[in-house]
């Protein structure tokens, strides 16, 4: 069965090795306004096509689309595309409102082509360990986790590339700068929730530092969000892309009762995990690196990975992402970030955004896989 692709937006060209690694896999076409990059881009990737309507690229024989354009064109994209019999890999968020969700949800049942969406961060080595060690049982029940994106972004405000746009205000200022509450939650939030597999999230309160280092931005300086889980388990968020400090875009923490584990820190730090008996000394209790561990719980695709496969950037994740996409396709299963998974994810920062702005009130979280009418897709404040 042989696949072509097209991709919406330069930037998902992060996806074009992974893709082109696949055997039966070919990136066809190449979809973006900024026809200078397009051109220079399709020349360097070897994509054969070009378009600068994406509604052309659509009308074409490709199979599925990869949209990493801005995060307010998702959706709408999603949506022509999958009416168009495509099937869609879509780069976080999955929208940017609420009704969007509902819309696209709607859609994908339609027409009941494969939607998932990319959030590589899932498919960080490390996190993938500890998906295997939370399966196994190490850590026993786990019941509180931690994501923390941390990624100073003001300088993506105005665009600084190429003469005719460099200094342009970009659609950052608006869509993710110019919001209140977790804008950007699934980074964060997707592989912790990986680690509660068949939790989801009941209801979401977010507070606020409020404005400090760039007071002309809407966004504040630091957010906390607590999620509570159906089973009465926590996850917090902490996103902050304005306060002036080094990078730490992928800490993670998990607790449960046999076991922890957290993520480097930075300055020499390392990814650490520390599990009940496993001490040299009784009563000795000491963290060890999680690369003790690597041999036997790292799964055997990362271990038997290509070169190839390994470039395609985020430490690998991004083949093994469009691998589980385009094997959803040829068996026709359910891919690993569904469209459900999607919407929640993506409306922990809708909803947080209503919490921020309402004193951290808890707002719950609507049930997208089972909804009978609109009257279940109101959100209370």
């Amino acid at each position: 069965m042989s696949i072509k692709v097209g991709i919406a937006g330069v930037r998902g060209l992060s996806s074009a090795m992974g893709l082109n690694s696949i055997p039966d896999v070919k990136v066809e076409a190449l979809c973006d306004l900024n026809e200078e990059l397009l051109k220079e881009q399709a020349a360097k990737y070897n994509i054969p096509k070009t378009y600068r309507v994406f509604e052309d690229m659509l009308e074409t024989d490709i199979d599925a689309v990869v949209i990493a354009t801005p995060m307010q064109c998702h959706v709408p994209q999603a949506l022509l595309a999958l009416e168009a019999g495509k099937h869609v890999l879509s780069e976080v968020t999955a929208g940017v409102t609420m009704d969007e969700l509902w819309w696209l949800i709607e859609w994908v049942e339609k027409y009941k082509k494969v939607y998932m969406m990319a959030e590589n961060y899932c498919y960080i080595p490390e996190n993938q360990v500890i998906e295997n060690m939370v399966d196994k049982g190490l850590f026993g029940e786990v019941y509180f986790g931690e994501g923390e994106y941390i990624h100073d972004i003001k300088n993506l405000i105005t665009y600084n590339y190429g003469m005719q746009h460099s200094g342009k205000t970009s659609w950052r200022r608006f869509w993710q700068l110019g919001k209140r509450g977790a804008f950007y939650p699934t980074h964060s939030l997707g592989p912790v929730m990986k680690w509660f597999k068949g939790d989801y999230i009941k209801s979401v309160s977010c507070f606020g530092t409020g404005w400090y280092t760039a007071p002309e931005l809407r966004q504040d300086d630091t957010t906390i969000t607590i999620c509570q889980l159906e089973s009465g388990k926590m996850i917090k968020l902490r996103i902050d892309c304005i306060s002036n400090r080094p990078h730490n875009m992928n800490y993670y923490s998990l607790q449960g009762t046999k076991g922890c584990y957290e993520a480097a820190r930075g300055l020499g730090d390392v990814p650490k995990i520390w599990i009940s008996g496993m001490e040299e000394k009784r009563g000795e209790v000491k963290w060890r690196p999680l690369t003790d561990f690597y041999d036997e719980y790292m799964p055997e695709r990362y271990k038997n990975a290509t070169e190839e496969q390994k470039a395609a950037g985020h430490w690998g994740a991004d083949y093994f992402i469009v691998k589980d996409f385009i094997d959803s396709i040829k068996t026709g299963t359910k891919p690993p970030i569904d469209v459900y998974d999607a919407c929640e994810w993506t409306a922990v920062g809708l909803l947080s955004e209503l919490s921020v702005m309402n004193g951290g009130k808890t707002i719950d979280m609507p049930n997208f896989r089972k909804s009978s009418g609109n009257r279940d897709k109101i959100i209370k404040i």
